[in-house]
């Protein structure tokens, strides 16, 4: 071995170590410039909501992360959203958002509960917890290209004790299917629900409920902040439409699947049809409160006057009649509707109609559904 050789080996180790060093040094400067991009994203997109009315605040926050991300940690999260009908004042105890520097275009955010919700100033009405919730954004901040939101066991109860909504799970997913989000975005929106209830809602939500239904949005004109009454009033004025692509519901035996499209009526509520095909509707039907809607109080003059003649005929057969009613109601509702076959049950295929908010199945009316704006 010549001195030379022996010099070379001894500057080898030297090298190594001025190689590690200098990557370090960079890796420690990418970690610093990913957590001001991070910072700076934060800002813009709060800055964004403010203009919208939509304040978000946090009572500390700090980045951690280093060496392999970028996290936001935001502790007293809350939030006002002042541009509603209704204003709401929102806290929750704990938020990160966390980044990896391998993966810039996406970003993930963790919720601790409990979160309260209120009217600006106000006491809490309202509790919602989880056991755990996370939601996903993909692309540019400036150009979103999809966002997902998991909840695991949420849980809406009023402060008062009473129950609002449960499911064993929730997962909402959407992406942008063409144009941008400066220029009319057409956006798919995907729905899946497990064992969900709400049992304030309506005696028929109050059974556990599966749901898994696509969904996609059309005629909007952008996504520029701007309180949801105006983005809809827009959306309703340009012809906007959702397209139900695929929907399935499933109530203990009861199957439903249903496909259409939906749109607004000029005072905000919902237009269109659905085609439904239901398995086993006669258990759905008491559910919707067909009794309720036969009874004296509640029915049609036309149909109290029918009963009324039964009565006439002779005394009492309108009372027998009426309480009779709903079996034979959900026959005739199968007789009329087109027969059909569903994951191996039998089914009948019906219209599912809302007109200026009135819902209809069949020659069944339900009720009516809220205004929009």
């Amino acid at each position: 071995m010549t001195p030379h050789d022996s010099g070379r080996r001894r500057r080898w180790p030297a090298v190594l170590i001025v190689l590690l060093l200098a990557l370090a040094g960079l890796w420690a400067g990418g970690w610093f410039y990913g957590s001001g991009v991070l910072q700076n994203t934060i800002e813009a997109w709060k800055e964004r909501e403010a203009k919208a009315g939509r304040v978000y605040a946090c009572a500390t926050q700090s980045i951690s992360g280093f060496p392999f991300g970028v996290e936001f940690h935001c502790a007293d999260a809350s939030a006002e959203f002042r541009s509603i009908r209704s204003p709401l004042a929102l806290k929750a105890k704990d938020m990160r958002i966390s980044g990896r520097l391998w993966q810039p275009t996406m970003l993930m955010t963790d919720f601790t509960g409990p979160l309260s919700i209120a009217e600006p100033g106000q006491p809490a009405a309202i509790s919602a917890n989880w056991q755990q919730a996370r939601s996903t954004v993909h692309g540019l901040p400036t150009s979103p290209e999809s966002a997902s939101i998991e909840v695991i066991q949420p849980v809406v109860d009023r402060v008062a004790g009473q129950n609002l909504f449960k499911a064993g799970r929730l997962d909402l997913n959407g992406r942008l299917v063409s144009g941008t989000v400066q220029d009319k975005p057409v956006i798919e929106i995907a729905l899946k629900l497990g064992a969900a209830s709400a049992p304030s809602w309506h005696q028929a939500a109050a059974t556990p409920t599966d749901a898994d239904i696509t969904a996609v949005l059309r005629g909007l004109k952008d996504f520029a902040p701007k309180p949801w009454p105006q983005r809809l009033r827009e959306l309703q004025a340009d012809g906007g439409r959702i397209e139900i692509i695929n929907a399935r519901v499933q109530q203990r035996d009861t199957i439903g699947i249903a496909n259409g499209t939906l749109s607004l009526s000029p005072a905000g509520r919902l237009n269109g049809e659905l085609r439904l095909t239901v398995a086993n509707l006669e258990q759905l039907l008491p559910t919707l409160g067909l009794d309720q809607m036969l009874s004296q109080e509640k029915a049609s003059p036309q149909v109290n006057k029918a009963f009324g003649a039964l009565d006439r005929i002779l005394p009492g057969l309108g009372n027998v009649a009426r309480q009779n009613a709903a079996p034979m109601v959900a026959a005739s509702i199968n007789l009329m509707g087109q027969p059909a076959e569903l994951e191996g049950k039998r089914a009948v295929m019906l219209p599912l109609r809302f007109d200026d908010g009135l819902v209809s199945l069949g020659p069944l009316n339900l009720g009516m559904t809220p205004s929009l704006f």
